[in-house]
């Protein structure tokens, strides 16, 4: 089964660690790693780290190619960045995190877990046996989870439209801001020429007021 498989790493150097040690060895038994990326959550944001194929092809191969790259692309932009911003504030300690790892969608889940100064392997996976690739990351400080791989691409299918309506939205948002900017500024301007309309017409009435109240000597 082709899984998009997410490890989040409590010590940022396991991480590291995970990573070479999987990619000397993308095969195990029946499983085997086609592509890994480590990231980093730094200040809120999704920073790639490190990257790795492996060349092999898999049984559904369509599937696999530009996946991953996919979902760390919306997991870095605008929606991954809006969703860490969200979720931030209730990410606790990975131990208390496992329990919480059923439910949510691949990327509300990395961007809910991932906190400041964490890293995660995030890896589309062909394998059998789960065990097989959970025995390799539980040397480490880790939580994983997993996704079916066909369910991840339709979500960043749904995830990349998402982000294409924010983007059209903030576009009319800004628009309509430089729109109340403009008027703003025309009813001040208008304003302040009325305003100095005014006090010349104020001037010139005392003006012919002085003229009809002189009394030559």
């Amino acid at each position: 089964m082709l899984n998009i498989v997410a490890a989040i790493f409590e010590v940022e150097s396991e991480g590291y660690q995970a990573m070479t040690t999987l990619s000397q060895n993308p095969v195990i038994d029946k499983t085997k790693i086609l592509q890994m990326t480590l990231v980093k959550r730094e200040n809120g944001t999704l920073k790639m780290c490190d990257g790795f194929d492996s060349g092999i092809i898999s049984g559904d191969d369509t599937l696999k190619g530009g996946l991953l790259g996919g979902l760390i692309g919306i997991l870095g932009g605008p929606l991954g960045v809006l969703l860490m911003g969200s979720y931030g504030a209730l990410a606790g300690s990975l131990l208390d995190a496992g329990d919480a790892l059923g439910s949510a969608t691949v990327i509300e889940k990395v961007a809910e877990k991932l906190v400041d100064g964490e890293v995660a392997i995030i890896a589309t996976v062909d394998e059998e046996d789960e065990a097989v690739l959970d025995g390799k990351l539980n040397a480490f400080k880790v939580v994983i989870a997993r996704f079916d791989a066909a369910v991840v691409a339709k979500e960043v299918e749904q995830a990349a439209q998402a982000e294409k309506e924010m983007q059209r939205l903030a576009r009319v948002e800004l628009r309509e801001a430089k729109k109340k900017e403009l008027k703003a500024k025309e009813e001040a301007d208008e304003a302040k020429f009325k305003s100095a309309i005014n006090a010349e017409i104020e001037e010139l009435k005392e003006t012919f007021k002085d003229k009809r109240n002189y009394t030559p000597d």
